[in-house]
């Protein structure tokens, strides 16, 4: 089959969808598919073009037999609302005369957010004549609603018919967890039309390994520290404050070392943070190449999950398929009612605590820290739930399954293109 990859993110950006995307369209070349990948210039998570791509305006190249086609985007270090209308808009204009050029897909995956996109992804299926399957990875405007990042009533009609649009133009849609389902079900999406499958992790990269001699804790001289790992996006939703809290709460044990690896300016402020608090058990890292992903987990005696209290309950970070792999113990400072709450208790490979509390975070860590037999045990089920059921085969199959069924009722008839502009919503504006 010929697959176009419709996705904001690509590699080389290293956390969220781009890997997981990556890893789709290479494992897709790899049985024998042609995929061709429209994404914007590398930017995330720094939100700045890496400086290989300044000063282009396309650039297409290729990677282990994937054809990668970037466009510029309009992006700024810290955004404001229109600052973000203006990436959304930049990737919807300049994405479509990439995913224009080249040849004509049997299947588009358009992977949402951002939602503005499914509009050259829907008129790109028109003029090709060819299914759309929209891989919904977070549901706008609800989450940003639910956190206090979308509040202007215009802006949340605007995104609510992007959203109707979006699933109404999808000839198939693919969530990344039952709570997702029940949400389009309410909004009337039909249940026929969707299918679940999870967010994989590859367990023969991510995988089991020894503490002892690890190059990590030797280049960070933690050879005999307990360490406590959170390593992923630092933003509004995680409340890292809590991490830091919870770790003033155990200066009393030397033995115990909270490290926090993520984007260099989003840790300025947590290290200010750390000094107001007077946190000198925490140490601050900026990421490491993709590549040492797994030497890192292995310097962890706990991997840490971080949300606050107000994330929206099917919100599934993609850190926790990554975390159950590892083998390493998780401690979940998350909502109890959440899909990453239930993914964590199901797998028995880690342990729940409130979100936003220090002092639950705390003795979750103390206990673990005492019991390493416990430790070592969730660890053991985490990674085996993980084998089981987020390997990337699986998600492979599902994925190669599902794109053959649409195109194989793909109709000969050109489709009728929603006009988006009749969306109630948007005539009311």
């Amino acid at each position: 089959m010929r697959i176009l990859i419709y996705s904001y993110n690509y590699h080389p950006e290293p956390i969220g969808i781009a890997p997981l995307m990556t890893e789709l369209a290479e494992g897709l070349v790899q049985r024998g598919h042609e995929v061709r990948v429209v994404t914007g210039m590398p930017n995330y998570p720094q939100r700045r073009i890496y400086d290989e791509y300044q000063g282009k305006w396309y650039v297409t190249e290729e990677k282990n037999g994937v054809t990668i086609q970037r466009s510029f985007v309009w992006v700024k270090p810290k955004p404001g609302l229109l600052d973000r209308i203006l990436l959304d808009g930049s990737f919807v204009l300049t994405s479509f005369l990439q995913a224009m050029r080249g040849w004509r897909p049997d299947v588009i995956l358009l992977t949402v957010p951002p939602l503005p996109v499914s509009v050259p992804a829907a008129l790109l299926g028109w003029i090709r004549r060819c299914p759309v399957v929209l891989n919904l990875q977070d549901i706008l405007p609800d989450a940003a609603v639910h956190v206090g990042l979308l509040k202007s009533k215009t802006m949340i009609r605007v995104f609510s018919a992007l959203e109707k649009f979006a699933y109404r133009t999808a000839t198939k849609i693919s969530v990344i967890t039952e709570g997702f389902v029940d949400n389009l079900t309410a909004k009337g999406v039909d249940p026929d039309k969707m299918v679940c499958i999870p967010n994989w992790v590859d367990v023969n990269f991510i995988r089991p390994l020894p503490k002892e001699n690890n190059a990590f804790r030797v280049a960070h001289k933690l050879e005999n520290k307990f360490v406590v790992l959170y390593s992923g996006n630092i933003a509004l939703t995680q409340g890292l404050e809590t991490v830091v809290e919870a770790a003033t709460r155990l200066r009393h044990i030397p033995e115990i070392a909270v490290v926090i690896v993520g984007e260099e300016k989003a840790l300025q402020g947590l290290r200010n943070y750390c000094q107001s608090r007077g946190a000198d058990n925490v140490l601050l890292l900026p990421f490491a190449p993709r590549e040492k992903l797994p030497e890192m987990l292995a310097a962890s005696d706990i991997g840490l999950i971080v949300q606050k209290s107000n994330v929206i309950s099917f919100n599934m970070p993609s850190k926790t398929q990554v975390l159950l792999a590892s083998g390493r113990p998780i401690i979940a400072s998350v909502p109890d009612t959440g899909t990453a709450a239930r993914a964590v208790q199901q797998s028995g490979g880690g342990v729940v605590v409130e979100p936003e509390s220090p002092e639950a975070l705390a003795a979750a860590i103390l206990e673990l820290h005492a019991n390493p037999a416990k430790a070592q045990l969730l660890g053991q089920k985490g990674r085996q739930f993980a084998v089981e059921r987020y390997a990337f085969d699986q998600a492979l199959n599902q994925y190669e399954a599902l794109f053959k069924t649409v195109a194989a009722n793909a109709s000969n008839k050109r489709p009728v293109l929603p006009e988006l502009v009749t969306e109630k919503s948007l005539v009311d504006l």
